[in-house]
């Protein structure tokens, strides 16, 4: 696999008040330009530490982050984070929202009608152009989110990093969102890092699937591929033997974590 997104012998440990938490310890992981990864694992096993690292939002304490052969060691465009809370800005509307973003990335590049065009492609991309002058209290969740994707990709990132971007959302919401997050991935070919805790997600949205150790000092303790050919259909998918086949294994994964810590306490 050529390398896209390298990490090389990653180790983060935060120190406080003479006291050092080993959060991550030795996790080497290559990603190919388009993948679709996500990094699954029980609480306190450092998922969000992990994305932080690649946004670069969190300094390694050994080893290194390279995307395209370039070391990672602070945060960029080219690295854009949606989180599970949306993070908009309240006061501006959802065009601004975005509008905000593109004006920071491509001032000089772009000239005021462009960025205009450019902001409203990404909101027709996620369907809230519609909504383009509603703030964030007169929209769902859902749509919140959707504003928060367009966003994201109204940057042009090289890594679109989701962290749990679905998880606070009921679950027909939920489902709707997983959906045009695969059509976007579909469309861009981006490539795209997502934590999660759910299973079913991970099997439905990724090409392979990171399995976290739990904490602390958490490894890569497997990772799986996903072969299921892309469009997939959540429908098809429920009696489809190699998806049921992946979900057991990451369950079997996780349960079989869960128990050994439990067997420790």
């Amino acid at each position: 696999m050529t390398a896209y997104l390298k990490l090389d012998h990653v180790d983060k440990h935060f120190d406080r008040a003479g006291t050092r938490a080993e959060v991550l310890k030795g996790i080497s992981l290559t990603i190919a330009k388009g993948e679709y990864v996500s990094i699954i694992g029980h609480s306190g096993c450092g998922k969000s530490t992990l994305l932080n690292l690649i946004a670069g939002l969190t300094p390694v304490s050994a080893g290194a982050v390279l995307l395209e052969n370039r070391e990672v060691n602070a945060p960029g465009p080219e690295r854009a984070v949606v989180f599970q809370n949306h993070s908009l800005l309240p006061w501006l509307t959802v065009y601004e929202n975005v509008n905000l973003a593109v004006s920071k990335v491509f001032s000089s590049s772009k000239s005021r009608a462009e960025r205009h065009e450019w902001v409203m492609a990404n909101l027709d991309l996620v369907q809230m152009a519609h909504a383009k002058d509603k703030r964030p209290a007169e929209i769902s969740g859902g749509m919140k989110q959707r504003v928060g994707i367009a966003r994201a990709l109204s940057m042009e990132p090289k890594i679109l990093l989701l962290d749990e971007p679905f998880g606070a959302l009921d679950a027909l919401t939920r489902a709707h969102l997983q959906d045009a997050v695969m059509d976007i991935h579909a469309r861009l070919g981006n490539t795209m890092v997502m934590i999660t805790h759910d299973v079913d997600e991970a099997v439905l949205l990724s090409d392979r699937i990171v399995m976290m150790t739990n904490g602390p000092a958490a490894k890569i303790g497997e990772i799986l591929d996903v072969p299921i050919e892309k469009p997939r259909n959540r429908i098809e998918l429920a009696s489809d033997r190699t998806y049921l086949k992946c979900r057991e294994a990451v369950l079997k994964f996780l349960y079989e974590r869960h128990r050994f810590v439990e067997a420790a306490e």
